[in-house]
């Protein structure tokens, strides 16, 4: 026998990825310059050059013993140390290197930090729209994952909604931002709120609620908003990050958490940390990408392609009709779908070559996400079958 909800998993796709392998299907038909494909966040802009300089570097000079030996199992003491400094000078924080440990990318921070603060009847709330995986990252751990809908003008928190979706047995939120696939970024104002009404039912229900801050996209901001560092609001927050967006880095799987020094008992919610990455089966990232960021930390990709290429797209989208959400930040644009029915309408897309991800399970029906993260050629060849599309619903 096998499990039931692995085979599931394993046979059905995200609608991501399944519209990324149909994207890799029609571009062998009808070439790669043909098919416009908004469907998955892989960064299209290099990794700067210091990653390149590192990695040459440290193969050509480094010991190969080292180089590719195990590490800590929570990370190199080194750049955990190194992490700490830039967190702290950046943050005003007071984190050392006790606090981090390091990842393999951010679904292993979420999936360890979930696993290492669920026990039985948990629940953990999320605000649509959400990145699908946060059901599969709640759910493996036993735990229910509650959604609740964010303000549909602008995406940002209804804490009214938050506060009645808060019961006794709530573990925590997941809060993301620069989100994906909205793009938006949290004002500082909505976050005091949030954290406002976590400070009330902790005291009403007796426990701790903690807040898990998915921050992969931290530093794609644009016209210079700024990204609330979420410990210096709320004292039991877990900061779960990655470099495959800015550094663009997805396929290398690095990241790290950040235990708030804060946070009631933390050393012991870091050994839980350490715990759930054990039994999850994560011995150590990898070893040459850890020795690789040390040597990067606070550098990013150019960005500026990935604001230049929102510009452009909602300009024109906006422009045909559409009604979008403007994105502060990540590489993603929410689009209304032109009929009720988000996955009829991408489907209609595809007539057009346009491979855009209905949002239906982002916790948001009626919306499309569209991936701005390719070239800036690219999104210009796709503008007038955007507009063929649109003028296909008059």
């Amino acid at each position: 026998m096998l499990s039931e909800k692995m085979v599931q998993l394993g046979t059905n796709r995200s609608v991501i990825r399944d519209l990324f392998e149909y994207g890799n299907k029609r571009k062998a038909e009808i070439g790669a310059e043909n098919v416009f494909d908004f469907s998955i966040g892989n960064p299209s802009v290099p990794a700067p050059e210091c990653v390149k300089e590192a990695a040459i570097d440290l193969l050509t000079n480094g010991d190969p013993v080292a180089l590719h030996g195990y590490t800590s199992a929570q990370g190199d003491a080194a750049l955990r140390e190194k992490l700490a400094s830039y967190v702290n000078e950046q943050h005003s924080t007071n984190l050392t290197a006790d606090n981090f440990y390091v990842t393999v990318g951010a679904a292993a921070s979420l999936t360890i930090s979930l696993k290492a603060l669920a026990e039985p009847d948990d629940e953990f709330i999320t605000f649509a729209p959400f990145f699908p995986e946060y059901r599969v990252f709640v759910e493996m751990t036993g735990s229910k994952l509650v959604v609740v809908p964010s303000r549909k003008e602008d995406f940002q928190i209804d804490t009214k909604l938050l506060e009645d979706a808060i019961t006794e047995h709530t573990k925590g939120i997941i809060l993301n931002s620069p989100n994906n696939p909205s793009g938006v970024v949290l004002t500082e104002e909505c976050i005091k709120e949030v954290c406002a009404v976590l400070e009330k039912k902790q005291k009403e229900y007796g426990k701790e609620i903690f807040l898990i801050a998915d921050e992969p996209y931290r530093e794609l901001v644009y016209s210079d908003v700024k990204v609330p560092y979420l410990m210096n609001y709320y004292d039991n927050t877990i900061v779960c990050y990655s470099y495959s967006k800015s550094l663009s880095l997805p396929g290398e799987r690095i990241g790290y958490i950040a235990v708030s020094d804060k946070a009631k008992d933390w050393k012991q919610i870091y050994a839980a940390v350490c715990g759930a990455g054990r039994a999850l089966g994560f011995v150590c990232a990898p070893s040459l990408f850890q020795k690789i960021i040390a040597r990067c930390i606070g550098q990013t990709s150019d960005i500026s392609i990935y604001e230049k290429n929102r510009d452009i797209l909602y300009r024109a989208l906006t422009e045909y009709g559409y009604r979008c959400i403007k994105p502060d930040g990540a590489f993603y644009l929410f689009v209304e779908a032109l009929e009720k029915d988000a996955n009829a309408f991408s489907e209609r897309a595809k007539e057009h070559e346009l491979l855009l991800v209905p949002a239906d399970s982002f916790g948001t029906p009626g919306f499309v996400r569209i991936s701005y993260c390719v070239s800036t050629e690219q999104i210009e060849k796709a503008l007038p079958a955007f507009k063929a599309l649109a003028e296909s619903y008059r």
